[in-house]
């Protein structure tokens, strides 16, 4: 009889590839996937641990998961990734009901930590964060018609508020030939819509090969037979090069859609949080982007209450915002993570920082009603993902998954869900866009 394991992941995209290869690792070796997490011999959580509020979603998910174990329902709990990596013993010595750990640069040893738990062995184990990425498949979790493909490890950056280079390890680029395998597999399975990601997808290439290749590797995944959409997260904007924003504008299988994390616009906070670049450079990179990828849509994430910031620093953030009408904006109020320089410095309190993050919420939902209502009466193309009897759901270019809008339109015809449908924008309603069939398809 085969063991029975379930996958939880938790926190970012990159954990989801991360989980699904452990997923195709332990399918590999003969163990059953199952979907739930109970009436199963193994749970493994694939956690985050990068801020306050992930930590405490992976601890609730352990928590979850050991009262199923006390219940007879779940023999063995396996915990992975950030939280993993971060707090090590202190996951054993204070959550009793944890069976096992593995930090991030051990994902590949999921089986025979597995084997071990079930020999009656404590398994904690901690191999280097620094080596270079192993390639394995994947049990895709998402969708059929998009899929994630991290094309790097780690991150150099090291920001002082952030603590995953502590989690990840330094940058480490896949070799090109490895991602366009992978691309090609996926389009092969289904895959319509790749989301290329990394903790600085604008970075690749320049430790395997000695220079930025993220422009020649956009190139190549557009060449890709059944890939439709390429979306990019994570791009830096010191990093954002005229050959990049070249190809964006070029190549047709490129969503005119770019994630940009800027975090702040002060240049002492930016100096302080060892952000590189300033507010003159994002001041100058955001119109020069709209003048040469036209239709863009850009989203970006902010850090309000970092160290530093005032009334005055926040007013000009909220400033810069007014002006640049940013499409997507996710503000995020700072969490002191320890072990990072930002811990240490003179910071907001949390009522301060919060409020200012949902201040920041309200400005960026007049700008989301008016991006919306620019798209009446336009045909946009549409990717359906649901039907519930009477209206279709999918998302446009400017809608990456799970964090941005979609689309509500009628058809009298009927379309599987991956289908690319061209839609005519009626309206909007509740920050999503209202549509119809367009005539012509």
């Amino acid at each position: 009889m085969k063991h029975t394991v379930s996958f939880v992941s938790l926190g970012c995209a990159k954990n989801q590839v991360d989980c699904e290869q452990m997923m195709y690792l332990m399918s590999q070796a003969g163990w059953e996937i199952h979907p739930e997490p109970e009436d199963v011999d193994l749970v493994v959580i694939n956690t985050c641990g990068f801020i306050d509020a992930a930590k405490s979603e992976a601890i609730d998910n352990i928590l979850a998961a050991g009262q199923k174990k006390a219940e007879g329902r779940v023999k063995k709990i396996l915990v992975t990734g950030c939280l993993a990596q971060r707090y090590q013993q202190e996951i054993l010595t204070e959550l009793p009901e944890v069976d096992g750990i593995l930090g991030t640069g051990s994902y590949h040893d999921v089986v025979a930590a597995a084997r071990q738990l079930f020999e009656g062995r404590v398994v904690s184990e901690f191999c280097s964060i620094h080596e270079p990425v192993r390639e394995t498949g994947r049990i895709l979790t998402t969708p059929a018609w998009y899929s994630f493909v991290k094309i790097a490890e780690g991150c150099d950056n090291c920001c002082a508020f952030c603590v995953i280079p502590k989690l990840r390890g330094k940058f480490r680029s896949r070799a090109m030939e490895d991602i366009v395998t992978e691309a090609e597999s996926l389009a092969a399975n289904g895959t319509k819509e790749l989301i290329v990601v990394a903790q600085d997808t604008s970075r690749y290439g320049i430790d395997r090969y000695g220079k930025r290749m993220l422009p020649e590797l956009l190139r190549r995944l557009c060449r890709v037979e059944g890939i439709h959409w390429v979306r990019v997260h994570y791009t830096y904007p010191d990093e954002i090069t005229d050959e990049l924003i070249d190809v964006m504008a070029e190549e047709p299988k490129i969503v005119k859609y770019l994630d940009i994390p800027i975090q702040h616009v002060n240049d002492e906070i930016l100096r302080r949080m060892n952000r590189r670049g300033n507010k003159a450079y994002l001041e100058a990179l955001f119109p020069k982007l709209r003048e040469r990828i036209p239709g863009l849509v850009i989203r970006t994430s902010l850090i309000a209450g970092l160290p530093g910031e005032g009334e005055a620093e926040f007013e000009e953030l909220c400033e810069f915002l007014r002006r640049h009408r940013l499409e997507r904006v996710g503000a995020f109020a700072f969490s002191p993570e320890e072990g990072t320089p930002a811990a240490k410095m003179e910071y907001p309190d949390e009522e301060v920082a919060r409020r200012r993050a949902d201040y920041i919420a309200e400005l960026q939902s007049e700008v989301i009603d008016a991006w919306n209502e620019s798209q009446f009466d336009k045909i946009l193309e549409v990717l359906v993902e649901d039907f519930d009897g009477a209206e279709y759901y999918g998302r446009t270019y400017a809608d990456s998954p799970g964090i941005d809008g979609q689309v509500r339109f009628t058809s009298d015809s009927d379309y599987a869900p991956g289908t690319f449908v061209k839609v005519e924008i009626l309206g909007a309603e509740d920050g999503d866009l209202i549509g119809r069939e367009a005539d012509e398809q």
